[in-house]
């Protein structure tokens, strides 16, 4: 599979803190790959290094065709950057700005132009400053669509945005993507779960896991066992168990690995036989919550 974004042992400090450590990671092209992690992950740190703001103490990012180190100019011309905190030129009407941004691109495409700017309900003779800070998203939105670029790039967009506007841009990136490459970060789980079928998890700076939407949903479970009696629970589990919990004779816990086979196999060796199981899906928001939680506690036994 081709790669758009491949990133390699990329790391970056600020004094004695690592916000990048050592990160690998490889967005497939075409894809919609959503960037998740608990607040200083390093997602937008490592945006920022993609995108030639920052630049990496050590590694490499390499964007389509170009190490990130070399992105300028005509570089742009294939890639969108959205960011929460867009800098605009407020003075500028809509239509002033995007009159300025079409100069740029090539590629730019006025139908599109016009589309969006309907689909969005943008006031082309209002001032950017006077817009709305969901407006203004949609507009720098609107600015990173029209050229129809290989690679678009968001970092946060969702953030601080009511429901209706982020459904909106959720939908108009799904329409206007396709033949495109997205990559998004966002804290947002419910909207990346609706929106990507590529996650990457960030923790602490490190890739945890990246893989297809559908292969992780297929590999994570909540697992209920009830027993005739309150089971004695070994030192010892599965490493693939998470966040175990007893309750009389009730266990919960989560399995990473699933294949029923296997999970099953597993808890009979454990428990022994006298068991009921049940196996219940779990949403983007609970995985993360259950690997970021997981990640808490071996930190803690760590230190």
């Amino acid at each position: 599979m081709s790669t758009a974004i491949l990133i390699e042992n990329l790391t970056k400090r600020f004094r004695d803190v690592s916000a990048v450590d050592g990160l690998n990671l490889s967005v497939p092209e075409n894809s919609i790959f959503g960037l998740v992690g608990p607040n200083g992950a390093g997602k937008t740190t490592a945006i920022k290094i993609i995108m030639n703001i920052l630049r990496a103490t050590s590694g490499r990012a390499q964007v389509l065709t170009w190490d990130s180190t070399q992105l300028s100019g005509a570089a742009f011309e294939s890639i969108g950057y959205v960011s929460e905190n867009q800098k605009l030129p407020e003075w500028m009407r809509v239509s002033e700005f995007l009159a300025y941004a079409r100069n740029f691109y090539p590629t730019w495409d006025r139908d599109l132009e016009k589309d969006l700017v309907q689909r969005f309900d943008l006031p082309p003779k209002r001032q950017l400053k006077k817009l709305s800070r969901g407006m203004r998203m949609k507009v720098a939105l609107a600015s990173s669509l029209a050229y129809r670029p290989r690679l678009i790039v968001m970092d946060e967009p969702f953030s601080g945005l009511d429901p209706v506007v982020r459904d909106e841009l959720i939908e108009s990136i799904s329409e206007r993507a396709q033949g495109s490459t997205v990559l998004i970060s966002s804290h947002d789980l419910a909207e990346i779960e609706s929106l990507a079928n590529h996650i990457g998890y960030l923790e602490a700076g490190r890739l945890r896991f990246s893989e297809s939407l559908s292969s992780l949903a297929s590999r994570f479970r909540q697992v209920d066992l009830t027993f005739a009696a309150p089971p004695t629970i070994p030192a010892q589990l599965p490493v693939s168990w998470m966040r175990l919990e007893a309750t009389g004779t009730a266990v919960r816990f989560i399995e990473s690995t699933f294949d029923e086979s296997k999970t099953r196999s597993e808890i009979t060796q454990v428990f022994g036989e006298g068991s009921s199981a049940a196996f219940t899906q779990m949403s983007l928001r609970s995985i993360f919550l259950a690997v970021a939680r997981d990640a808490r506690k071996h930190r803690g036994t760590s230190a």
